[in-house]
């Protein structure tokens, strides 16, 4: 069957209002006032977060312009790879964190 994920489907993205151009026209938007200049936040330092996020998300299709979209933006490889790691540990700390709700349960059933 081949590779799921295929680079070149990125310049597909565009054609996703196909068959809801409403949504797609306000999604399109809406993703160009948050990521496509500079506020509160630089673009560079959107570019991290979107490419952070990407990888606790999984999406090749993210990872692959987002790597390039922090590249242009001005990052380096050590910053790319520290915001990953912090994606890595705010994961992990999620999902440590919740135990503290199975404590809760344990203290009720085991007394």
């Amino acid at each position: 069957m081949g590779d799921y994920f295929k680079s070149e489907d990125l310049a597909k993205f565009g054609s996703i209002g196909t068959h809801a151009p409403k949504a797609a026209e306000d999604f399109f938007r809406y993703y160009g006032n948050v990521t496509g200049t500079d506020g509160a936040l630089t673009k560079r330092e959107k570019a991290l977060i979107a490419l952070a996020v990407a990888h606790s998300e999984k999406c090749a299709y993210c990872i692959d312009a987002y790597t390039t979209a922090c590249l242009e933006t001005g990052s380096n490889p050590a910053q790319m790879m520290e915001a990953v790691h912090v994606a890595a540990v705010m994961k992990a700390g999620i999902t440590l964190v919740h135990s503290v709700q199975m404590q809760n349960k344990l203290d009720q059933l085991v007394l």
